[in-house]
């Protein structure tokens, strides 16, 4: 399976949007930059799915354009008007040419939602490899309204019980995708999350 990230050349803040190609070819997330619908066309002119990992503006602001374009279902956990599947933990979804486990990861956002399968983790903005505050394990931001530290920590731990040995990609939500020892960054973040500490204290 080939894993592109279609909002990599984005000048404007946006999420990570990755296209996995294969069997089922998916979008996960559709990130916030205009053009994103051009990028999917380089790689593909057809999409059969679109899943979000959670509905933060970032990753979904470009979500109708690529629908518009592309006769794809949509998958998410929360309720959204032209969502085609609740997913569901535990939910199993062809994503490109891996069948991955989702799993429920609140605490950044009520309804995120991480994928994982036997070699490849997208984990949203739960846990992420590298975003200026940390490098090599960081997590996602938990200081904002409707957001909680505690939660977070329980997903990544769930990531954990949940994901098999030998995973050696990982796509997160912000910051650079992560081949090798995936395993050992996300245990990091949840190091890093269990000092409690202000991830931004200057903010």
């Amino acid at each position: 399976m080939e894993v592109h990230n279609v909002t990599a050349d984005a000048e404007t803040f946006t999420c990570n949007a990755y296209l996995a190609t294969g069997e089922r070819t998916t979008l996960v997330d559709a990130g916030a930059w205009g053009p994103v619908v051009d990028a999917i066309r380089d790689h593909t002119d057809d999409l059969d799915a679109v899943v979000l990992t959670h509905q933060h503006g970032d990753h979904v602001q470009q979500l109708d354009r690529v629908l518009d374009a592309f006769d794809a279902e949509l998958y998410a956990y929360a309720e959204h008007p032209r969502r085609d599947h609740a997913l569901e933990d535990g939910d199993e979804l062809l994503v490109g040419d891996e069948t991955c486990e989702v799993i429920y990861t609140p605490g950044h956002a009520d309804d995120h939602v991480s994928l994982v399968s036997g070699q490849s983790l997208f984990s949203g903005d739960v846990v992420v490899h590298d975003d200026g505050a940390f490098e090599g394990g960081s997590f996602g931001r938990t200081d904002r309204p409707g957001q909680s530290r505690e939660r977070e920590i329980e997903s990544i731990k769930e990531i954990l019980d949940r994901m098999p040995d030998g995973v050696e990609g990982m796509y997160s939500g912000h910051g650079g995708v992560f081949h090798g020892d995936v395993r050992s960054i996300v245990e990091k973040a949840l190091e890093r999350a269990e000092r409690r500490e202000p991830k931004y204290p200057d903010e």
